[in-house]
């Protein structure tokens, strides 16, 4: 088979996160058998790291560090307390007045410790982007960020954020929809980040004694971004009826639990009796199952084929994607029941997957991950993290439950804040290679003559690093 660089390129900033030194050459004799096969590989998608806690541990950590913060704090004011009353009884109110102060803390040269909720996030991020840095391609760690953002939960509403990534959805990027789908929605993450936990039954047992009722933000997510999409077959009886369904799906008391508080439970004296018609659909009373048979009927229904269909080719290929490509995917989708590897598959042998425009701008985060790799840089944690932010895509903290936008309109604005970061970036890292060098890695053969031409007679090294991440070529896919 001849070479083709220029679509082993493509395919690279396309399905991956950008080239890597020597990347183009490796899979240029077959680009889409080296996409495909990765989807081979053991393990594909899964980050191994013993030191990463599980979602409810690291809550449960968080817990004790906040509880024996305030302790400390509260232990501090009382001894404060405690001597000034002892000064006012040996020395007397006048003798108080002039008193000094307490002495101020010794200044040390050692750095203030990280408390743990930020060291355990910066941990899972650091994960996060060493898996899509050292990726050979990527195109399993694309999928793992674009299912996350599909079912994203939010780290200020919960510490699980990361956890919940390697639980609830890595295991599932090449497996059935269905089966991620009751991962994410069973999840405690999701549970909290949408209220459900204190979600009640109005006529269970819990309910009536408490006089509490329904929270029906989990099961309106569910319907409108999750499986059938906006405004499409259910009604808002369905999102109240489903919600009732969903009544008792909740979490263990992390106060009261040291050993399992923030795993799942399913809470029966909160769950509304009775059976429940969802989407043309009766279900039976049967507890947490009741739930399980309504989101098995959503994932296999023909609305949710073609709402993720046409998300995954929004995402890969174009802000509004060829019809015919996501009629051929939705149709996958439903002739496989919902394997997610067969309908990457259909994505990347389809012909419209390998137009030569590259129609899509990188969101933040891949672009940053795209530098790191065209670089070699491995990048520090805190200053990715930081360049998320200032760029409008904080990791795992999306601003609203439908995620991060995958239309360019969202990020056309925020390309002058790139062109500062590019430039720091520039200066402080990413010069091990002159930048033609690392021009022939991150676009080569997609390179215009323009952009070749702007690099080369740049003023100095960084300038013309910064003007390669911000060339059209490395900014799309």
């Amino acid at each position: 088979m001849a070479c083709d660089p220029r679509e082993a390129a493509l395919a690279l900033h396309r399905f991956g996160f950008g080239p890597r030194a020597g990347s183009i050459t490796a899979i240029a004799p077959d680009p889409r058998g080296a996409l495909l096969a990765e989807l081979e590989q053991p393990k594909a998608g899964q980050i191994a790291n013993a030191d990463l806690p599980s979602a409810a541990a690291a809550n449960r950590a968080v817990f004790e560090f906040n509880a024996e913060r305030a302790a400390g704090q509260k232990r501090e004011e009382r001894r404060r307390q405690a001597a000034a009353q002892m000064a006012m009884q040996n020395a007397g109110g006048e003798a108080m007045m002039e008193a000094k102060p307490d002495a101020p803390p010794a200044a040390t040269n050692q750095p203030a410790a990280i408390p743990l909720p930020r060291q355990l996030f910066r941990n899972e991020a650091r994960a996060r982007f060493d898996a899509a840095i050292n990726a050979e391609i990527g195109l399993v760690e694309r999928l793992v960020w674009f299912w996350s953002n599909h079912f994203c939960v939010n780290a200020n509403a919960t510490v699980m954020a990361g956890g919940y990534e390697r639980e609830a959805i890595r295991p599932y990027v090449l497996g059935r929809f269905a089966d991620m789908l009751l991962a994410a929605e069973g999840h405690p993450a999701m549970l909290l980040y949408l209220d459900n936990a204190q979600s009640i039954g109005p006529e269970s047992v819990a309910g009536v004694n408490r006089d509490k009722g329904l929270n029906e933000n989990l099961a309106r997510e569910i319907l409108e971004l999750h499986t059938l999409g906006v405004r499409t077959v259910y009604t808002q009886a369905d999102v109240t009826n489903f919600a009732k369904v969903l009544t008792g799906w909740t979490i263990l008391p992390t106060a009261t639990n040291p050993d399992h508080g923030g795993e799942f439970a399913f809470l029966g004296r909160a769950h509304q009796p009775g059976a429940q018609r969802v989407i043309d659909n009766d279900y039976r009373e049967g507890g947490v199952e009741q739930g399980r048979a309504v989101l098995a009927d959503l994932a296999r229904h023909p609305a949710t084929a073609r709402h993720v269909a046409t998300k995954l080719a929004r995402h890969f290929i174009a802000d509004e994607p060829p019809p015919a490509l996501v009629d051929r995917l939705t149709q996958r989708f439903l002739d496989t029941d919902g394997d997610l590897k067969e309908l990457v598959v259909a994505l990347i042998t389809a012909p419209e997957a390998w137009a030569p425009e590259q129609a899509k701008i990188k969101r933040p985060n891949e672009w940053i991950a795209a530098a790191l790799r065209a670089t070699g840089e491995p990048g520090e944690i805190p200053r990715i993290l930081q360049a998320g932010n200032l760029l409008g895509e904080p990791l795992w903290r999306p601003p609203a439950p439908k995620g991060f936008s995958d239309d360019n309109a969202a990020w056309l604005d925020g390309l002058g804040q790139r062109l500062e970061i590019a430039n720091a970036f520039a200066h402080r890292e990413g010069l091990g290679h002159g930048p033609e060098e690392v021009m022939e890695t991150a676009i080569g053969p997609l390179a215009s003559a323009e952009t070749r031409q702007t690099v080369t007679r740049a003023e100095s090294r960084p300038q013309a690093l910064t003007l390669l991440l911000m060339a059209p070529e490395f900014q799309r896919r």
